[in-house]
């Protein structure tokens, strides 16, 4: 029987932290797919298409893990994948209220899927993709916290909304 588990996450940029959970999830597990969750009334810094592209980009070395986006409930992707583990990776108790809430509202949703939480490494701790985000686009050097394969992708997503302000600002006039 091979085991499988599902990683969701908005990885909006992907960062060090999630890096780290995926290699240690993917050492645990035969088979993990890493779900990026598609949320339409978010705005995010990236695309569904360059998360995709960073994700494949940076697990090119673990053979066992795959990338794809999904929409709706994690436990209907999970069940369509027939994955019985949902991967959650833990920074601190802040984290683990919230993770311990969906943890149940999934258990409630499918008994079958058992949530498995992973703590990241302790460098990493203070990792979150708003963090980076926010560095990001108030022009801190984020580059160390985020796999190498983000950083043209966010490089050019940061020119593009530069690119937009410069234009709307242009209009104001």
């Amino acid at each position: 029987m091979r085991r499988l588990a599902i990683y969701p996450g908005t990885f909006d940029p992907p960062t060090l932290g999630h890096l780290d959970v995926i290699e240690r999830a993917s050492a645990l597990f035969d088979n993990l797919v890493v779900a990026i969750g598609v949320n339409k009334a978010k705005s995010p810094l990236l695309s569904n298409e360059e998360r995709l592209e960073i994700l494949q980009n940076s697990v090119l070395h673990l053979k066992n893990v795959k990338v794809e986006a999904f929409e709706g409930l994690l436990v209907d992707f999970a069940h369509r994948h027939k994955a019985k583990s949902i991967v959650r990776g833990l920074r601190a108790t802040a984290d683990f209220e919230y993770e311990f809430q969906m943890a149940m509202i999934n258990r409630r949703l499918a008994e079958d899927i058992d949530s498995v939480f992973l703590m990241t490494r302790w460098d990493y701790s203070y990792l979150s993709s708003s963090i980076v985000r926010e560095v990001a686009l108030l022009g801190g050097d984020y580059h160390p916290m985020v796999p190498a394969a983000a950083i043209p992708v966010i490089e050019g997503a940061l020119a593009k909304r530069r690119e937009t302000n410069q234009h709307r600002d242009t209009l104001v006039v």
